[in-house]
């Protein structure tokens, strides 16, 4: 049966790949950016531009043109990434990251809510590098930290909405091929994409608020 998949930052990297995947799949894709590229805009997605999600008004905005919409599968996948080390401080880009990687993924599922079917699914894209237990080299900071919070989150979420048989999925894509990391990754995105939609095949009531690598394998908090 085919699926309404809602997915965020989905104009470049893994989101795009998502829209790739999903489309062939036979699904409905509504992508969520702030300007949509060439590439997504050659694609068969609904397009909603504008949106920023660290953004309330444009929360507002895109709850409004998604209206009553049933949403089957929601991807927070929209993120930044930065550098600050304590010698190397800026609270500016720390305080953004945890706008738009932690807060803004609440602020989009509190938003679509009731958009939510029984036995939807939410993913939200994090990182291993939110992982307390994994951090051996420090640095980094806004961005642990954002994943950090984006995790406790998640599992507060997967908790809140698993009576309305919602589940919620914390995954880490891998070290992917992206503008993101000037593409030094080891991965590419439509690799990584095909991982992510694995792993959130596979999510039930019973494994919600897990976090997983998109290999499979669990990761420590």
């Amino acid at each position: 049966m085919s699926k309404h998949v809602v997915i965020t930052g989905a104009n470049r990297g893994i989101g795009l790949e998502l829209c790739r995947h999903y489309l062939a799949a036979g699904d409905r894709v509504t992508a969520v950016v702030r300007s949509a590229s060439d590439e997504l805009q050659s694609l068969d997605v609904t397009v909603i531009a504008g949106i920023d999600v660290s953004i309330e008004q444009d929360i507002r905005a895109l709850s409004a043109k998604l209206g009553e919409q049933s949403i089957d599968i929601l991807v927070n996948n929209a993120g930044i990434f930065h550098n600050e080390t304590l010698q190397q401080m800026d609270f500016a880009t720390l305080e953004q990251q945890l706008m738009v990687n932690a807060v803004a993924p609440v602020r989009v599922t509190h938003a679509l809510q009731h958009n939510l079917v029984t036995g939807a699914k939410v993913a939200m894209i994090t990182s291993r590098m939110g992982s307390i237990a994994d951090n051996g080299s420090g640095a980094y900071l806004g961005y642990r930290m954002s994943k950090a919070a984006l995790n406790a989150a998640g599992v507060s979420l997967a908790h809140e909405l698993k009576p309305r048989g919602v589940a919620v999925a914390l995954l880490h894509p891998g070290f992917v091929q992206t503008e993101m990391v000037n593409y030094a990754g080891d991965i590419s995105p439509a690799e990584a994409a095909l991982r992510l939609v694995k792993r959130i095949d596979e999510l039930t009531l019973e494994t919600s608020g897990g976090f997983w690598h998109s290999n499979g394998d669990r990761l420590p908090w």
